[in-house]
């Protein structure tokens, strides 16, 4: 068993060991603000090219700072993804790769190593983390309103103003179920993209209308902050970093290792730090920023950082800062282990169990977009691309052509053409579980529900994966380029 050290011996280690340097190393230490959405994919947003969308602010954002267009998350489940952000490691290197599981102390937290340096730090809005990473921060609010973003404008007016800051803002936009308010633009759901694995029903479509309406309100929230550090006169000297924890909280995106579940919006914008540009890299979110936003604050990486720094990017879009993302889908309600990885234009995915159902809580035919699909299995009348979450046995190995098949509809893997990539794939896979200690639990998480939404008595959490390996003592990162 990890034997975890308290964060302040950890600390003060690095501090001496000048792994940390001290708080007065500069004067002019820039300030972030993280801004987390809720359930949110990427290709929701105007500047992602959503012809419907309605995010102006976002949009003005995006041009005139850096836009990432496959930057992907180490998971799409909301406790496990903020998990693996605030740790800089792969969800289930932290202990908490399932949802509603809490961080376990003693983990090196990158907002711990700003506040250790002289930052004033803040967490507002969802937290879904434990109170093992609260010390991080000077200040925690649950934050205020629907989004509960409504308390971040006085965040920043009441900060210590001697102090560089790092804000953590996390809005509950657009996590179901739809608050709708004067605070964004409400949608016709004629206007609404609706993606070939659901339904196009008005059903669906008003579903997804109020969904689009607080994806809109995350963008009404990103103009507040914007006007406010330019009152402040402090935009120049604040990096803001828009992304989601995960993909939209509809059937097949939500949970799943698709483009539509683990494809973050990362928009990065500090005027006159970064000049206006779209970055095509690979970039893994939630193991890459911090590492990034450490050596834009002047401190050191630690070894327990899995990811890598994006700062070649900021200089050239398009530098190369890896090779590989990986992404793994652990019990998120419904038992569940996929793992995923990322390479040029190639996704592959290993299922472990596929004998099982993959859904997602949103997929029960208690929510609209869900009944709809269930509705249509009953008649008969689904065609084959919204058939997925109905789908047993499923196949062990899925292989896309991202470019071709942007929706991952189309499966490669059992195609003769495809051979190679699927044998090289899985390999890197392989070697990257090998090397971040990943398991599959002797003593899984079982479902906690049925499919249709019947919960289960007494159900419990089990063994987690990678538990059973030391998974939580490992720092190697796996493969990061090709050889």
């Amino acid at each position: 068993m990890y034997k975890y050290r308290t964060i302040a011996v950890v600390l003060v280690a690095m501090i001496f060991s000048g792994e940390i340097k001290s708080p007065s190393f500069a004067a002019d230490r820039p300030n972030f603000i993280l801004y987390i959405t809720d359930d949110i994919s990427q290709e929701d947003f105007g500047c992602y090219g959503n012809a419907a969308a309605k995010t102006p602010n976002l949009d003005q954002m995006a041009a005139e700072g850096l836009r990432f267009t496959n930057a992907y998350l180490t998971c799409s489940s909301c406790s496990p993804s903020r998990c693996s952000l605030i740790t800089g490691r792969y969800p289930h290197n932290t202990g908490a790769c399932e949802l509603h599981t809490t961080l376990p102390e003693g983990h090196f937290l990158f907002p711990q190593a700003l506040k250790a340096a002289g930052y004033y730090t803040a967490l507002s809005g969802k937290h879904h983390m434990g109170k093992n990473v609260d010390h991080a921060f000077d200040t925690i609010s649950k934050g205020k309103g629907p989004g509960k973003q409504e308390d971040w404008v006085t965040l920043l007016q009441e900060r210590p103003k001697d102090k560089p800051f790092f804000f953590w803002f996390a809005s509950s936009d657009a996590h179901r179920d739809w608050k709708i308010t004067d605070d964004a633009p409400e949608f016709d759901p004629r206007s609404i993209p609706v993606p070939p694995y659901l339904i196009d029903s008005p059903t669906t479509r008003k579903d997804l209308a109020d969904y689009y309406h607080e994806v809109s309100r995350s963008d009404t929230y990103a103009g507040k902050l914007r006007e406010e550090l330019e009152n402040q006169g402090i935009v120049g000297d604040t990096y803001v970093i828009y992304m989601s924890d995960n993909g939209r909280p509809f059937p097949r995106c939500k949970t799943r290792l698709y483009d539509s579940g683990v494809k973050s919006p990362l928009i990065i914008f500090c005027p006159g730090k970064i000049k206006p540009s779209v970055s095509t890299s690979l970039v893994s979110v939630n193991v890459d920023l911090g590492p990034t936003i450490l050596e834009l604050a002047g401190l050191d990486k630690s070894p327990r950082l899995q990811g890598v720094s994006l700062l070649p990017t900021f200089a050239d879009a398009n530098a190369n800062v890896r090779d590989y993302v990986f992404s793994e889908h652990n019990w998120h309600v419904m038992q569940a282990n996929e793992r995923m990885v990322r390479q040029g234009k190639y996704l592959f995915i290993k299922n472990n169990y596929p004998s099982l159902q993959s859904m997602c809580v949103e997929s029960a035919p208690a929510f609209p977009a869900g009944r709809d699909l269930w509705d249509a299995h009953a008649a008969g009348t689904l065609t084959k691309d919204q058939g997925d979450i109905f789908l047993v046995p499923r196949p062990a190995h899925e292989l896309y052509d991202v470019t071709a098949d942007p929706d991952q509809l189309k499966n490669l893997a059992n195609e003769a053409a495809f051979a190679s990539q699927v044998s090289e794939l899985s390999k890197v896979l392989d070697d990257w579980s090998t090397q971040t200690k990943d398991s599959i639990s002797s003593d899984p998480t079982p479902d906690r529900q049925t499919a249709r939404g019947k919960k289960h008595a007494g159900w419990r959490h089990r063994i987690q994966p990678g538990v059973e390996a030391g998974s939580v003592e490992v720092d190697a990162a796996g493969p990061i380029f090709s050889k």
